[in-house]
């Protein structure tokens, strides 16, 4: 079983198909041999640049609180591929997971159709969840929304859109309007969609395809919330939202159930008494990290352990999170694409080191693990991250 999961995974970070090619075409294809298992499923679809995830993972707890069979599509992973498939909190089995990635390999290399590694997952998720029966699917969009893998959905049950910002600029545009035009790619006729931004190019499309605009005000309370950081008010509202229009019937006491057991790793997460872990990967993600550890953490003294990758904003994202008094440290990960320690000393206004090992930190700060989702697992063991430590410590 280890040995196929192995094989699936060396098969999809290939070379063949580890790569970033925007678009409906393939996708498409493979769905239609597989019989289009996304037309049996009932999705709530969110795009953002940030905060998605986390909308996600609160509505899925939720209605898994309610009684549904839940599916829920969301990535990075930090750990394993299998995280960004689950059903009801549990991760697809690496049993299953790699048959469903041969399965779909195999048919789409026999009609020459040449899928990237997200499509291969997007069509896996699809296909696992129509096989499983699921009441709703919560899909996270990959990168932009218009001509992301999974935006093949003809109907959905509502679209979220959350916080917009720039990030893959060279892909999306460099504007914050243009990146607006590309998530409202995810809103489908007659159905409504949630944000808690009013940019004319989300409006445009709602009005364009006959579906409900809702603009969300960002003030729910966020004192049941399992998942910490100052902006998941804004993030919480979009759940919420959503969820009481859509299934207006379930209690209030069900859903404040279902939001203190929302499991959501590495977003301000505090891991140990002294270890904090946020997967914050651009400007926008810096400032709501800064934000918060402002709001939790006003006097404590920090300890950045900080990489990140060569096409991110790495300079302007220390510029936000650093400070005259903080402790600086670097670290270069595993991935081709890794800023090296060179790099982000000369990009850093403050003086810093080359993390070596978390024995050698200051004892007496607070130590903050960030920079990005694809350096996590080299540093933090599985187990603090889904060992919940104590609200309380925050």
């Amino acid at each position: 079983m280890e040995k196929d999961y192995l094989k699936a995974i060396e098969l999809l970070t290939s070379q063949g198909k580890f790569y970033i090619n925007l678009g409906l075409d393939r996708i498409s294809e493979i769905l239609d041999l597989l019989l289009n298992p996304q037309d049996k499923l009932k999705i709530i679809h969110v795009a953002g640049t940030n905060g998605k995830g986390s909308v996600c993972a609160i509505i899925a707890s939720v209605l898994k609180q309610a009684g549904m069979n839940v599916g829920l599509y969301t990535s990075p992973h930090i750990f394993e591929y299998t995280e960004r498939i689950k059903i009801n909190g549990k991760d697809i089995s690496k049993e299953d997971f790699s048959k469903y990635v041969f399965e779909i390999t195999e048919l789409a290399d026999q009609h020459n159709i040449h899928l990237t590694e997200f499509e291969v997952l997007t069509a896996v998720m699809f296909k696992y969840f129509a096989d499983n029966c699921v009441d709703v699917a919560v899909v996270e969009t990959g990168l932009g929304g218009r001509f992301d893998a999974t935006n093949v959905i003809k109907q959905n049950l509502c679209s979220i859109i959350t916080h917009i910002d720039l990030d893959h600029t060279e892909r999306l545009g460099n504007t914050k309007s243009k990146i607006a035009y590309e998530k409202a790619g995810i809103i489908k006729p007659n159905c409504p969609v949630f944000t808690c931004e009013g940019y004319e190019e989300i409006k445009d499309r709602a009005d364009e395809l006959n579906s409900l605009f809702v603009l969300v005000a960002p003030f729910e309370d966020t004192g049941n919330l399992s998942i910490k950081g100052e902006y998941q008010q804004e993030n919480l509202s979009l759940a919420l939202a959503a969820v009481r229009f859509l299934f207006y019937q379930i209690s209030e006491e069900t859903i404040q159930i279902g939001l203190s057991k929302v499991i959501h790793p590495c977003r301000f997460q505090l891991c140990k008494e002294d270890l904090l872990v946020d997967g914050s990967h651009n400007p926008n993600g810096a400032m709501a990290l800064k934000q918060s550890l402002d709001s939790y953490y006003p006097d404590k003294k920090r300890c950045f352990i900080f990489g990140c990758l060569r096409n991110k904003d790495y300079k302007k994202m220390m510029e936000i999170l650093f400070e005259k008094n903080d402790e600086i440290y670097f670290y270069h990960f595993n991935n081709k694409n890794s800023c090296s320690v060179e790099e982000l000393k000369s990009a850093c206004n403050f003086p810093s080191k080359t993390f070596e090992s978390f024995d050698k930190l200051p004892k007496d700060s607070l130590k903050i693990v960030c920079g990005s989702f694809y350096m996590l697992n080299e540093l933090i063991p599985e187990s603090l991250v889904y060992q919940p430590f104590p609200q309380s410590s925050y």
